[in-house]
């Protein structure tokens, strides 16, 4: 499986974000977006998911499901958490799981994978910022899709927290899954390859 790039352009606004812009991308490799604020790196994402139009260039997947899209293929983990606060953590997880097309058989193994299993039936409202980013992450253990883009993955957590995050996406990454995340400093992951936006 290989996520190429070929001369994108973002526009947003009646604003060029950047242009130009070339990558590419095969089963077991990362890439660490960096930038600074309002370089684009959010928007790059949002592209690859299939939220923000392509203004310009071309971007494919080659290798995955042939009907289905590359946001169909993708988790993509933004600054929102995507988290109802009126259903329970494990709730939470349960209808994402419906939502994205897989069973609720791996519910219980993704909460024990951000250590939130003996908090699955608390109401999320009572989640503090990094057991909710937490919660969103579970969504990757649950719902295998080979290409995870992650925006800020390790905001809010605390440091075992990026330490258990770290250690699912060299899992991830070990079985053939890519990665593109978005972030001003190290993720955890030292073979990824960094993709600068913007100026210096």
């Amino acid at each position: 499986m290989q996520l190429k790039a070929d001369n994108l352009v973002c526009s947003r606004g009646g604003r060029e974000v950047f242009a130009g812009l070339n990558f590419s991308l095969s089963g077991g490799d990362a890439l660490v977006v960096t930038g600074r604020n309002g370089a684009g790196k959010s928007s790059l994402l949002r592209m690859i998911a299939g939220l923000v139009h392509i203004a310009g260039g071309r971007l494919e997947l080659d290798g995955g499901e042939a009907d289905a899209s590359i946001g169909e293929q993708s988790h993509y983990i933004g600054h929102q958490d995507s988290v109802k606060p009126s259903l329970t953590v494990g709730e939470n997880l349960k209808f994402w799981a419906r939502y994205l097309g897989a069973g609720e058989r791996t519910i219980d193994s993704a909460l024990q994978a951000v250590e939130l299993a003996p908090l699955a039936d608390l109401p999320a409202a009572y989640l503090s910022a990094g057991q909710r980013r937490r919660l969103s992450i579970a969504r990757l253990v649950a719902v295998p899709r080979p290409l995870w883009l992650l925006d800020e993955p390790t905001s809010a957590l605390d440091v075992p927290s990026q330490n258990r995050l770290a250690d699912l996406m060299r899992s991830h990454l070990a079985g053939g899954g890519m990665i593109v995340a978005a972030a001003h400093g190290p993720i955890g992951l030292e073979r990824a390859r960094e993709l600068k936006i913007g100026p210096s």
